[in-house]
């Protein structure tokens, strides 16, 4: 084995990044030397590339289960995440915008920006197994609210929030007037749960390809219904998203769409699921028998339905965060203590919305699992934390 299929072996860090799908990137690639025009040209070269990126948004589209024309091709997961939360800032009034306080921070960080010019951005407060309950949701919304965000599947505990009653509270709230815009970010979802974007209510969505075995710097957004660009340019992307379009990024990523989504109707993906909630719930009731270890959140194993199998937040007692990180590395296992875009921020706002006691947050790690991620390496992995943790808990 060479060290690179070592580190893949051992990688536990699925939620910061993904392993690119070889095979999808190399295929990929060949289609794409051949239609190396502009797409938005419109002579000979710029229509054969032009074609094969549609043909990646019908891929994608039907993958997803949505209509192509709702698909629109963005750099990643924080445009995607951006482009619904700006629009509202070309209504000609200022109004309130409602952000779980467990949203990644392309969302949270952006939010508390557009608070600096005036918007009223309100926190929805998450309960202590880090879910957003639809009442608390309900009881936040007021007549100017113009958008809610709650992301499908945490990125650093797992929690699978309630999108679709959130997503009735809303709509119910908006009947017979106008009703507030709900966007979910499921950058953590994909490949991770089943998804419905074709839900009542859900008016837009967030995707990230590096999340799901495809590039870097290509994502994808859901709209139902065309909205109003805040930001401006060439026009691409039917005026929502503007710049050259990756026509590399986007035919990899439908096809990582199409290989590794969980539905009912690929039975790989989804026996896969249902097979990784053996493994995780195995992997931490051993956890749960080492001196010291705490699951986070407490109780995760009599709630674990509420919990995508691919994401675990665990706590060493005596043993920082970063420490347990390091050792691991050492051993040539690879795990994060929580967002790689926060990583080296000392602040844990996830854990912090779900009140979680400070020396459980200064010594939570995640391990955060993926499709090529085998029953064999999660024991291994089980061993090396072990041995870490005698040394600081004997």
């Amino acid at each position: 084995m060479t060290e690179n299929e070592l580190f893949k072996e051992h990688y536990f860090d699925w939620a910061a990044t993904s392993p690119c799908d070889e095979d999808i990137l190399k295929s990929s690639l060949e289609e794409t030397l051949n239609a190396w025009g502009n797409p938005s040209s419109v002579h000979q070269v710029g229509k054969k590339a032009g074609s094969l990126f549609e043909e990646a948004r019908k891929r994608a589209a039907k993958a997803l289960s949505v209509k192509p024309e709702t698909i629109y091709f963005t750099s990643g997961g924080t445009e995607s995440d951006h482009i619904p939360l700006l629009a509202v800032m070309s209504k000609p009034v200022k109004g309130t915008v409602l952000i779980s306080s467990i949203e990644h921070p392309a969302l949270r960080e952006q939010a508390e920006a557009m608070k600096k010019i005036g918007w009223n951005v309100i926190s929805i407060p998450a309960d202590k197994y880090g879910l957003i309950q639809p009442e608390t949701v309900k009881s936040l919304l007021t007549p100017d609210t113009m958008l809610v965000c709650v992301m499908a599947v945490n990125n650093e505990t797992g929690s699978i929030q309630p999108i679709q009653q959130i997503a009735d509270v809303i709509s119910e709230f908006g009947k017979g007037g106008r009703k507030p815009k709900f966007h979910v970010d499921c950058v953590q979802a994909a490949g991770k749960i089943p998804l419905n974007l074709n839900y009542p209510g859900i008016d837009s969505a967030a995707f990230s390809s590096h999340k799901i075995c495809g590039p870097r710097g290509i994502g994808i957004l859901y709209l139902k219904n065309p909205i109003e660009a805040f930001l401006r340019g060439g026009g691409q992307e039917k005026g929502i998203r503007s710049g050259t379009e990756n026509v590399l990024g986007a035919v990899a990523f439908s096809k990582c769409l199409e290989r590794y989504l969980i539905k009912s109707e690929n039975k790989i993906t989804s026996d896969a699921f249902e097979a990784q909630k053996k493994v995780t719930d195995a992997f931490i009731n051993n956890l749960s028998g080492l001196k010291g270890c705490s699951i986070v959140p407490e109780g995760r194993l009599e709630k674990k339905d509420l919990f995508s199998p691919y994401v675990i937040q665990v706590a060493f007692k005596n043993i920082p965060g970063n420490v347990m990180l390091r050792a691991l590395d050492s051993k040539g296992f690879f795990i994060s203590t929580g967002s790689a875009c926060s990583s080296k921020k000392a602040k844990r706002p996830v854990l912090e919305a779900m009140h979680v006691p400070a020396d459980i947050r200064e010594t939570a790690v995640r391990f955060s699992f993926g499709p090529h991620t085998t029953e064999k390496a999660i024991d291994e992995l089980f061993e090396a934390v072990k041995e870490v943790n005698s040394t600081f808990n004997h």
